[in-house]
């Protein structure tokens, strides 16, 4: 959404060092929420006509493929969530 180039890779998905502190946790927090902000002021100032047109190259579809491909992303990890923690309440 940024520009650039796209460099990352299936391989580097679980390359996140461990939290190992309440502060590393907050850390991360603070950015993710930064970060999450930023992206979707991205969205919201995208103009209407970018979406229909190629994200990056055309064989990563369009912005607006990728946009529903990152919702999708998002609600599959949510329901991650909502098994984990029905799985810890079980106990």
């Amino acid at each position: 959404m940024l520009g650039g180039n796209l460099e990352i890779s299936d391989q580097y998905s679980f390359d996140f060092p461990p939290i190992e502190s309440q502060q590393q946790w907050e850390n991360f927090l603070e950015n993710f929420w930064k970060d999450s902000e930023e992206f979707s002021t991205l969205i919201e100032t995208l103009p209407q006509e970018k979406l229909h047109e190629d994200f990056v190259e055309k064989n990563y579809g369009t912005y607006l493929r990728n946009l529903d491909g990152m919702i999708e992303h998002c609600y599959y990890h949510l329901g991650q969530i909502v098994l984990i923690k029905k799985i810890i309440n079980q106990k």
